[in-house]
C-alpha cells in the first residue's frame, strides 16, 4: 500500500512576485520615483524663490543704505563781532562771510601741516551755500557771536561719490558743480579728518529739490502725501466695500443681475491699475475739474481699484462664518439685519480688516495711476499747511517720488530711489505685519 503522503505534491515556497506584501511591484516604484521627483521640483522651486528674494532684498539693501548717510564737513567756527559788523556792512554780505570761512579753513589746514589752494567758489562746489548758512545763523543767533560753535555742513553729492570710490579724478568734467582741482581740497579735509560721514535726517524729513542739488533731496513731503491719499482710501474704500459685500452675500437675490455684479467685481480685480488712472484722469480731473496732483484726486483714483479687493475679502469673511451661527440668531427671534450685524459681522471683521490692511498696502505701492493725474510731474518741496492743504495742494507720492528720481540724469539720485524703495518696503511690511497679528489675534476656526 502506498503511502498517500508521498504522492502529494511538495508545498511551493512563498511567492515573493507580485502578490507578496514585502516587495515593491514595478508599478509602485513608479509611483514612489514621481512622488519623490515633485518633492525634489518642489524644494528647488522654494530654494529658487528664497535665493531671488536674498538677492533682491541685498540689491536694495546695498544700493539703498547710502541714501540715508551723507558726507559732513564738522568744524568748530568762531566769529567775531568785528567780522560780523564787517560783513553786513559790505554789498556782497554772504560773499563776505564765505571769504571769513576759507581763510578759517585756510588756517585750520595749515595747522595741521596741510597747504591747499582754494577760494570761495571752491568751497561752494564742495559745501554749498556755506556764507548763506553762517550769516543766516548768526542772524538768528546773535547771541553765538564771539563764541565758539559746532557746525556741521553738508558736503556736495559728487563729493560723497568720490569719498565712496564711485568717482574718480578720470571721471570728472570740471564744471559748475565740481573741478578735478576741488579734489585737493577734499583729500586735505579728509587727511585732517574734517570731513566724515553722517546720519541724512534730511533724507527722511525733508523735501525734493531740483535737479541740480541730488544731496539735499528728501522723501518727508511725499510720505504726507502718501498718507493724505490712504485716508482717503481708507475713509472711502472700508465702509463702501463692506457695505456692498454684505448686501451681496447677506441680503441680494440670487438671479441674473446679481451674478453680473460678481463677475464684474472679480474683473475690476484683475484690470490693470493704469486703467484706473485713465478713468480718474478723464472724470475726476477733465469732468469734475478738481487739483491735478492733489493727494484728493489720487485717493479717490486709488480706493476705486482698491474696492473690488475689498469686497472680494470682506465676501469670503461673510462666508467662512458658519451657517448655523445665522440659524441660531434666526431661531432666537433676532431680525436678518441684526443676525447680520450683531453676529456674523463681529465674527468675520478679522477677516476684513486683514483684507482692508492688504488692500491699502497694494494701493500705497501703485505707480501707474498717479502717472496719470500729474503726481510724478509735481516736486513735493514744501510740507502742507494743514489737512485741506495735504488733500487739495498739488504734492507727490512715494511711489511717484521714486519714480521721479529714477527718471532723472545725474546718478546721485539713483541712491535717493533705492532709499525710497527701502521705506516703502518699511511701510509695506509693516501693513502686512498688522494684518498677520491682526488675523492671529481674533482668527477663529470651526
Amino acid at each position: 500500500m502506498t503511502d498517500a503522503a508521498t504522492d502529494m505534491p511538495e508545498k511551493a515556497p512563498a511567492q515573493t512576485g507580485h502578490g507578496s506584501l514585502l516587495s515593491e511591484s514595478p508599478l509602485m516604484k513608479k509611483r514612489n520615483a514621481a512622488e519623490a521627483r515633485f518633492k525634489m521640483y518642489g524644494v528647488v522651486a522654494i530654494t529658487f524663490g528664497l535665493a531671488f528674494l536674498i538677492f533682491l532684498t541685498f540689491s536694495i539693501l546695498r544700493n539703498g543704505i547710502p541714501a540715508f548717510t551723507q558726507t559732513v564737513v564738522n568744524v568748530e567756527f568762531t566769529l567775531t563781532q568785528e567780522q560780523f559788523d564787517e560783513a553786513e556792512s559790505k554789498m556782497l554780505k554772504t560773499a563776505a562771510y564765505t571769504e571769513i570761512f576759507v581763510n578759517y579753513i585756510t588756517e585750520l589746514l595749515q595747522q595741521r601741516g596741510l597747504d591747499v589752494a582754494f577760494d570761495g567758489d571752491t568751497i561752494e562746489r564742495v559745501m554749498g551755500k556755506v556764507g548763506g548758512d553762517l550769516r543766516t545763523f548768526y542772524r538768528e543767533n546773535p547771541d553765538q557771536i564771539g563764541q565758539a560753535v559746532d557746525f556741521e555742513l553738508s558736503a556736495a553729492s559728487r563729493v560723497d561719490r568720490y569719498l565712496q570710490g564711485q568717482l574718480t579724478r578720470d571721471m570728472v568734467v570740471d564744471g559748475r558743480f565740481l573741478e578735478v582741482a576741488d579734489l585737493d581740497l577734499v583729500d586735505a579735509l579728509a587727511e585732517a579728518g574734517i570731513i566724515g560721514s553722517a546720519f541724512d535726517w534730511n533724507f527722511i524729513t525733508g523735501t525734493d529739490t531740483g535737479v541740480d542739488n541730488p544731496g539735499g533731496a528728501g522723501i518727508g513731503a511725499s510720505v504726507i502725501g502718501s498718507f493724505f491719499m490712504m485716508l482717503i482710501v481708507l475713509l472711502l474704500s472700508l465702509p463702501i466695500g463692506v457695505a456692498a459685500s454684505i448686501y451681496l452675500e447677506e441680503f441680494a437675490p440670487k438671479n441674473r443681475w446679481t451674478d453680473l455684479i460678481e463677475v464684474n467685481i472679480s474683473n475690476l480685480a484683475a484690470v490693470p491699475s493704469i486703467v484706473f488712472g485713465i478713468l480718474g484722469l478723464a472724470v475726476f480731473i477733465q469732468f469734475a475739474h478738481l487739483p491735478q496732483s492733489a493727494p484728493l484726486v489720487g485717493g479717490l483714483v486709488l480706493t476705486l481699484m482698491t474696492l473690488p479687493t475689498i469686497v472680494i475679502s470682506t465676501r469670503a469673511s461673510l462666508k467662512s462664518v458658519p451657517p448655523s451661527i445665522r440659524d441660531a440668531a434666526l431661531g432666537v427671534g433676532a431680525s436678518k439685519m441684526q443676525s447680520v450685524f450683531h453676529h456674523v459681522l463681529p465674527l468675520a471683521m478679522p477677516g476684513i480688516l486683514t483684507g482692508t490692511i492688504i488692500g491699502l498696502a497694494q494701493a500705497l505701492g501703485e505707480t501707474a495711476p498717479l502717472l496719470l493725474i500729474g503726481m510724478v510731474g509735481y516736486v513735493a518741496r514744501e510740507y502742507p499747511d494743514g489737512i485741506a492743504s495735504g488733500l487739495l495742494d498739488p504734492n507727490s507720492a512715494m511711489p511717484a517720488q521714486i519714480y521721479t528720481w529714477a527718471a532723472r540724469s545725474d546718478e546721485a539720485f539713483f541712491e535717493k530711489a533705492w532709499g525710497g524703495i527701502i521705506i516703502l518696503m518699511i511701510f509695506l511690511l509693516t501693513m502686512n505685519i498688522i494684518a498677520i497679528i491682526l488675523r492671529r489675534k481674533f482668527e477663529r476656526r470651526w
